[in-house]
């Protein structure tokens, strides 16, 4: 079968998308990569399951892709991932079109199993899983070639109970020291500029190996390999940081003034309700500190709206916290009741009607309270990292933006640039998510 090609369609988040670099270099050698699935005579669906919308949007591409074996190449499908981590019974029986079944802990051996399939042509099910591991080795990175995720842990210890995660993902675990700046040292050599430093939990990094949170001695390591430029700091839990990495953050040149905290919620009572380890005075704090000792922080969070039990008052103090502590970047969704987790059996669940009015009303709170704070950004000049072209306009990133999920600074250029360069950009116009400007040394002329 070398002489078969191999595509992929990876789905969910960026842990997910690391798990499908990994599998891609497993047949670098003696298969054709395509990223164009009618051309695959491989398709391997790499599927997420953390929530129902993700649930069915993994179910229906992976019926798109069954498609592909009447309509174009398609001799084998493949399904791997949380869904299939999570429902491989269920899956097998619905759905006789996968050929091969791999839970997130067999990427290992897919080559292996692939070769053994054409010889023997026998379905394969597949869902082992061990919480002790974690998935590693050689990767094709599918980001654009100056950007790259690092997973740096895996699993998660924090059991709230509306996730799923620890039950498909299993315990947390780290990765040592060596094997991460071994992994960034590659990519850094490869051509890429911008490392984001990834885990369900990354805030705990080293407790287990170590006996204490080495985070900030990893960032500072990190930032002493030759070519990276920016190292940015993703699902970073608040009440897990410490004086150490807020030093680190602040002090060091190489690591974007950016931090994600995952907060969910502002309620104490529905924080509770959640199993978070903390406190809204906690979350408050923590805020006030990275303001105070990292000038111009931008602060990215997700929060989840109609909880079980949220209230009128619960949901308002939401909305009064947004309007009052102006976070930067705000991702908002609506509560999932997900079998298998404690909340999907609490009382006072709400209907989804309410859900989808508070997820919309919380939206339109921080747009406005996006705009504002871009306003305040016209004159000032950031550098960006370009990522492409639009009509007349480049595209790209400054500091405050993480791919996919923060908006883009758009800029008119002169010169021609190229994907990567990093060049100084000057604000001349705002939208709620996006930044337009000019190159700064053209807008001095």
């Amino acid at each position: 079968m070398g002489k078969y090609k191999v595509g992929i369609v990876s789905l969910g988040c960026d842990k997910n998308r690391v798990d499908s670099e990994i599998m891609l270099g497993k047949f670098k050698s003696d298969y054709e990569i395509t990223n164009n699935p009618k051309m695959a005579d491989i398709i391997i669906v790499n599927t997420c399951g953390f929530i129902e919308k993700a649930k069915q949007e993994s179910i229906d591409t992976i019926l798109e892709m069954a498609e592909y074996k009447n309509k174009y190449n398609c001799k084998l499908l493949i399904a791997t991932g949380c869904l299939t981590q999570r429902y491989g019974k269920e899956l097998e029986e619905l759905m006789p079109e996968i050929d091969i079944m791999l839970g997130v802990n067999d990427y290992d051996r897919i080559d292996k199993i692939i070769s053994n399939f054409a010889a023997e042509h026998k379905k394969v099910i597949q869902l082992n899983y061990s919480d002790k591991t974690i998935n590693e080795g050689e990767r094709i990175i599918t980001t654009d070639k100056e950007t790259a995720y690092i997973r740096i842990s895996e699993g998660c210890d924090n059991f709230c109970t509306y996730c799923i995660i620890p039950k498909i993902r299993g315990k947390f675990r780290s990765r040592d020291m060596e094997s991460v700046l071994k992994e960034a040292k590659a990519l850094a050599q490869n051509g890429v500029k911008e490392l984001i430093l990834i885990g369900q939990d990354t805030s705990k990094y080293g407790v287990d190996l170590y006996g204490e949170k080495k985070l900030s001695v990893l960032m500072n390591e990190l930032s002493k390999i030759e070519g990276l430029q920016w190292i940015r700091l993703m699902y970073c839990y608040p009440e897990e940081i410490d004086e150490a990495l807020v030093k680190e953050i602040a002090s060091n040149n190489k690591i974007c003034k950016y931090i994600d905290l995952p907060i969910q919620h502002i309620s104490n009572k529905i924080l509770k309700l959640m199993g978070r380890k903390t406190t809204k005075e906690d979350i408050l704090g923590k805020i006030d500190l990275l303001r105070k000792e990292i000038p111009n922080v931008i602060i990215r969070t997700s929060l989840i709206v109609g909880f079980p039990g949220e209230t009128e008052e619960d949901f308002k103090e939401l909305k009064d916290f947004l309007k009052e502590y102006k976070l930067d970047k705000v991702g908002v969704f609506s509560y999932s009741q997900e079998e298998g987790t404690p909340a999907a059996k609490m009382d006072n669940q709400l209907d989804e009607e309410t859900k989808k009015q508070r997820e919309e009303e919380l939206m339109l709170v921080q747009q406005k309270v996006s705009y504002d704070i871009n306003k305040n950004k016209i004159g000032k000049v950031y550098d960006v990292i370009v990522e492409g072209v639009k009509g007349d306009h480049y595209y790209g990133r400054n500091f405050e933006m993480a791919p996919e999920i923060d908006g883009n600074v758009y800029f008119k250029s002169s010169d021609k640039l190229a994907k990567g360069d990093i060049i100084k950009v000057e604000i001349t116009k705002t939208l709620e998510y996006d930044l337009m400007g000019v190159v700064y040394n053209e807008s001095c002329k």
